[in-house]
């Protein structure tokens, strides 16, 4: 290279370099400068989208394009203004193209020892509500009482404030959150909370309402995207417990892990569809209402499109339910009417209820996908069906359910529910509780209402109490066949009317007032299972029914047997001469009240001990204070001698000549010592007209109806009859 050329090449690299440590100085000299402006930026933007003042402590540069802010505040301008959110040090990348260009772009977000302290009034004042309100709104959506809460739109602010807010990429360090309010105190910290690219992962511990879980979070989620994915699990092997259903609801609520995510939302016309998925390991629910000890879900979840709008929520076609290895595809829809929808004018059955309560209109279908017998039983929640956990069967279940109920007209509930099998199912194993059981001779325990144990009998022929089938008084058989059970003889188990009967009394009375139960379902329950009124005993009696008259395991005579023998009958305090307690089974029973066999019972007996079964302890109070029939027993004699009379099972003439009494005879007379008749013919001598005794409790019990509990059906169509002894 020629010298001179040497020389022009250096002359322009170095001006090259001149030029460039110019700008550099200059851009060191200015740098401060514009970053000043770029946080002024900064401030402005986020003071005019909410109502707030930001408040950002000394910033300098320490590299090339990183700045460290020396502390953050964030003080409400409206409503409760405190302090909601203090930051120590915020470290964040800058792009030097944008910061030259007055439009800054952070990026690579550190946060330090940030405090969220979010609080509540009495009043209802918070310093946290401007971040529910969507960019540009006025007001947030608030609960207007009398056209009630647009779901759609209150998730729709949520789900629009969290994904808007989300930063791209955030590493917080020493975060922690707290909430307080007249109700609920809360407690968040985070050790380290990352997010890059949209990747999440971290840990925290939240206590709330005293309840502490230590999770783990992983997942995926960006800002402004409406699709997330998130898996929330609890940390050292320890489960997740949802507090605020238990301190509400009285319902303890937990699961291993729980993944969820968001496949898009649909906001139009005041409503708002959501579609997503979420699964959980591990779930158990406990609530002594639903059953005495944990239900478990070891695998179960949700593809969901859901819609919510003005007091409505709904799960729509397309929804399906995985319960381990059982899919069924639920459609709901909930509406929740306010006074104004309804003018005003509620039906007179629901005014002890809730106003939300009042209103409502429920609509539900559930049709499972057809599903091999052992896996059917094997998903079976724990906790619900222990019997049959364990069972094995050839062949498919399919299981299907409609309900429909208005609670402004009670009486036009409809329900409907159904188990199916295919042509080749059959029980190849049985699970905890052999149901062929009732075939053979075997220990009953008689139990009180407290769950303590009476007495414990031989259901068979060894027992020298028990009384066969064909053995027992035909007059007995029919009278609680027609008060009990009207179609056993034909029916498989359940009667849907029935059911629907009971229940529609039960809403309209907010109580338990009538079971409507079936004598398949009183002896299963009575030989199989406990007396608690838990859902859970409610479901795993009526599987157990179904099994048992869907696979002819047992006789409907055995069936019929087998109650007689082991129902209570009488007072459990009652104790015979060789020292046991109680009244059980028909053989007692007859010996009890009559002194007499079973097969020896007329008309009269057989009525009475029909209407005590609904509640044999308080047998006394079918008698007045002088062993004669109150006047809502002998209605029931009437009804029930009509109703024999009209299906043949009693020649009409009987029944017209139904004498509406019944003496006692056996031991029963002197327990329940009754009193002595006054002498009506003595003549007073300041009035020689002689007068009956009054019976107050008569006189007051004038109703014409028979006494709640008794389960007396009306006239239909006949059923099979018994066989005839």
């Amino acid at each position: 290279m020629k010298p001179k050329t040497k020389k022009i090449l250096y002359w322009s690299l170095g001006s090259v370099a001149a030029v460039l440590l110019i700008g550099l100085g200059i851009f060191l000299l200015k740098r401060e400068q514009l970053l000043r402006y770029a946080l002024g930026e900064v401030k402005t933007k986020v003071e005019r989208k909410y109502p707030v003042t930001l408040g950002l402590g000394p910033a300098a540069f320490t590299d090339l394009n990183t700045v460290q802010i020396s502390g953050v505040s964030l003080v409400p301008t409206e409503g409760l203004r405190d302090t909601l959110l203090t930051a120590q040090r915020i470290t964040a990348s800058i792009s030097l193209r944008s910061l030259f260009a007055r439009r800054p772009v952070f990026s690579d977000l550190q946060i330090h020892q940030a405090r969220l302290r979010a609080l509540k009034t009495a009043a209802g004042d918070d310093n946290y509500g401007f971040l529910l309100k969507k960019r540009g709104a006025v007001t947030a959506v608030k609960r207007d009482t009398t056209k009630g809460t647009n779901y759609g739109a209150v998730l729709n602010q949520l789900l629009d404030a969290g994904l808007d807010n989300i930063p791209g990429q955030a590493d917080f360090r020493d975060f922690l959150v707290t909430y307080r309010s007249p109700r609920h105190t809360a407690t968040l910290t985070m050790p380290q909370l990352a997010i890059e690219d949209g990747d999440l992962s971290g840990q925290l511990t939240v206590v709330l309402d005293s309840v502490t879980n230590r999770i783990g979070l992983t997942g995926h989620v960006e800002q402004g995207d409406e699709n997330l994915d998130v898996q929330v699990f609890g940390q050292n092997r320890q489960p997740v417990i949802l507090p605020l259903l238990q301190r509400r609801y009285g319902a303890r609520v937990q699961f291993d892990t729980l993944n969820l995510s968001l496949a898009g939302k649909d906001y139009d016309d005041e409503q708002l569809t959501v579609r997503g998925a979420a699964a959980a390991s591990n779930f158990r629910l406990n609530h002594p209402k639903i059953s005495d000890s944990d239900v478990v879900v070891r695998r179960g979840g949700i593809d969901f499109v859901a819609t919510l709008g003005q007091n409505y929520l709904a799960l729509d076609k397309g929804t399906k339910v995985r319960l381990n290895k059982i899919e069924a595809y639920p459609q709901v829809s909930i509406r929740l009417r306010t006074a104004a929808d309804l003018k005003g004018r509620y039906d007179e059955n629901t005014l002890n209820y809730s106003p939300r309560l009042r209103g409502l209109l429920l609509a539900a279908t559930v049709e499972s996908a057809e599903t091999p017998a052992t896996d059917f039983f094997a998903s079976l929640p724990q906790g619900v069906f222990e019997a049959v956990q364990g069972m094995q069967g050839t062949g498919k279940l399919q299981y299907r359910m409609n309900l429909a109920l208005d609670m402004q007209r009670v009486d036009s509930l409809k329900f409907d529910s159904a188990l199916k099998k295919s042509s080749d199912f059959r029980i190849t194993r049985f699970g905890n509780t052999d149901l062929r059981l009732l075939n053979q001779e075997f220990p009953y325990t008689a139990y009180n209402d407290k769950g303590d144990s009476l007495k414990t009998f031989l259901v068979g022929p060894s027992n020298p109490e028990f009384v066969p089938f064909s053995q027992v008084s035909n007059y007995l058989k029919y009278a609680i066949i027609t008060a009990e059970d009207p179609r056993f003889f034909t029916h498989k188990g359940f009667m849907e009317k029935a059911f629907v009967k009971s229940a529609i009394q039960n809403l309209k009375e907010k109580r338990f007032a009538r079971g409507g139960s079936t004598l398949s379902m009183q002896l299963v329950k009575n030989v199989f299972l406990t007396r608690q009124k838990t859902i859970a005993r409610k479901a795993e009696e009526a599987l157990m029914v179904w099994l048992i008259e869907n696979t002819r395991l047992v006789s409907k005579e055995r069936m019929m047997e087998v109650y007689l023998n082991i129902i209570e009958w009488g007072p459990s305090k009652y104790r015979w001469p060789g020292g046991e307690r109680g009244v059980y089974g028909v053989g007692e029973a007859a010996r009890f009240y009559y002194g007499k066999q079973p097969a020896d019972l007329n008309l009269q007996e057989s009525l009475y001990l029909a209407s005590i079964i609904p509640k044999p302890k308080y047998a006394r109070q079918s008698f007045d204070a002088y062993g004669d029939l109150r006047r809502s027993t002998r209605y029931f004699f009437r009804l029930i001698a009509d109703i024999m009379a009209a299906r043949g099972y009693i020649p009409e003439a009987e029944a017209d000549g139904l004498s509406r009494s019944v003496s006692l005879t056996g031991p029963a007379r002197g327990y329940m010592a009754f009193a002595p008749r006054p002498d009506t013919t003595r003549v007073v001598a300041a009035d020689s007209s002689q007068f009956d005794p009054i019976n107050l409790i008569d006189l007051l019990n004038t109703g014409g109806a028979p006494d709640a509990g008794v389960n007396a059906a009306q006239p239909g169509e006949a059923p099979a009859p018994p066989p005839k002894n």
